[in-house]
């Protein structure tokens, strides 16, 4: 078996990241977090606001909706290995709220390399790309979550990828929707539990 990259190492080496401006604003780098033999990786957009304070990926509202997800799927959250294109939470104040905005193109450029750095260290046997945004970052730009969702597509990052929607797309969903919304996560990711059991 080939040694694997050290995610503690990666993780102190991003925090010194200054590849791009988005580090000026973020309250630190947040790095993806699971174990290194995980045999599921969950790649989403980028921090939030509770993950920017927390220092930690999807500990706020859509990482909760997440977990309810995973559990629901038959994926035990603690064996998944989860993380963002974007190491930094893009925003813009409204007050007194931090607004996410989406991260451009030279953005997910720079965060690229700590990706692919955490994928070379994981090897997953199934990547999920969370969203849109982490569908066209790791899929191309041609890729559309709407239309390819839920299925396995080819590509050379790992054995098996899928995209999916993001946790947050739930939330934001109108109420009489959200039950259906979320049903459809977990159909996705139960995809993901059936060939991993």
């Amino acid at each position: 078996m080939v040694d694997r990259i050290d995610l503690a190492d990666l993780a102190a080496a991003a925090g010194a990241c200054r590849a791009c401006d988005l580090w000026e604003r973020a309250s630190q780098t947040v790095f993806g977090a699971g174990p290194a033999t995980a045999t599921v990786m969950l790649v989403g957009e980028q921090p939030g606001d509770v993950e920017d304070r927390e220092g930690a990926p999807f500990v706020g509202p859509a990482g909760r909706l997440l977990d309810q997800a995973l559990e629901a799927a038959g994926i035990a959250r603690e064996r998944t290995y989860v993380t963002n294109v974007v190491k930094h939470f893009k925003w813009t104040p409204r007050g007194k709220r931090r607004l996410h905005q989406s991260p451009n193109a030279a953005e997910q450029a720079a965060c690229r390399p700590w990706l692919d750095a955490e994928l070379a260290a994981v090897q997953p046997e199934v990547l999920v790309a969370l969203g849109a945004t982490a569908a066209k970052a790791l899929l191309g730009r041609d890729f559309r979550v709407s239309r390819d969702r839920g299925r396995f597509v080819d590509s050379p990052l790992a054995p098996r990828v899928m995209a999916t929607v993001h946790p947050s797309s739930i939330l934001r969903t109108d109420d009489d929707r959200r039950t259906a919304a979320l049903q459809g996560l977990v159909d996705d990711l139960a995809v993901v539990a059936a060939v991993v059991a």
